[in-house]
């Protein structure tokens, strides 16, 4: 009997412009969870429009929907928890290039996504570069129905980290940044914005490893 994961579809870019309408029905979704939250604090963070400019010149084909910012937000004092439930935050990961992706084992897009940004984990990550998936799945089982679908899945490269009080969205959602899921930011190494995709992608694509040697050489 296959497994209904490992069988899943990859993104094709009409199955990319379904999930973005479904993104878009997550975010109405999420907003009767979020109140008034702070702003991605700017500190350290100078706008970037070089940075901007060299990630939206390697976004094409398969990631033309990725838009270059690096407007000055920053995520250093992100918070979030591992596995174990430790608290963590984006500083923790200073010196490190990151994408930063916000999935939900009941997102259907995300789910569709898995596997491109775990080959992409395994192709990328290194001492310069990290895939680092943040779950929100809600309530106190949030943490296990995330850790058994990566398990059912068998993504051996994408961590379990989780925002379950739904805190480091509510920030991103008050700018715009993130709206449905998935959402995808890429941070430089001070832990600064320099682009954000609303929706899915074919990451592990020649385009996606493009971008991503885009961003390890800012």
């Amino acid at each position: 009997m296959s497994d209904p994961i490992a069988d899943r579809k990859r993104l094709t870019p009409s199955r990319i412009a379904i999930a973005a309408l479904l993104s878009a029905g997550v975010a109405i979704a999420i907003t009767f969870y979020v109140g008034n939250a702070g702003s991605p604090k700017a500190a350290d963070c100078a706008p970037q429009v070089g940075a901007a400019e060299k990630i939206d010149a390697a976004a094409v084909g398969q990631l033309a929907a990725l838009n270059g910012t690096g407007t000055g937000r920053g995520y250093s004092d992100m918070k979030f928890t591992d596995a174990a439930g430790n608290p963590v935050t984006l500083k923790d990961f200073a010196g490190k290039t990151l994408l930063v992706n916000f999935w939900a084992s009941w997102c259907i897009p995300c789910r569709a996504e898995m596997p491109a940004l775990d080959e992409l984990a395994a192709a990328e990550n290194d001492e310069d570069f990290m895939v680092l998936p943040i779950n929100l799945d809600l309530g106190a089982g949030g943490m296990e129905k995330a850790k058994a679908f990566l398990d059912e899945g068998q993504w051996a490269h994408l961590p379990l980290y989780a925002d379950s009080t739904f805190e480091a969205f509510k920030a991103l959602q008050t700018e715009a940044v993130a709206l449905g899921l998935p959402s995808t930011l890429l941070i430089d190494k001070k832990g600064c914005e320099v682009a954000v995709l609303q929706g899915p992608a074919e990451w592990q694509s020649a385009d996606g490893i493009n971008v991503i040697k885009a961003l390890k050489s800012l």
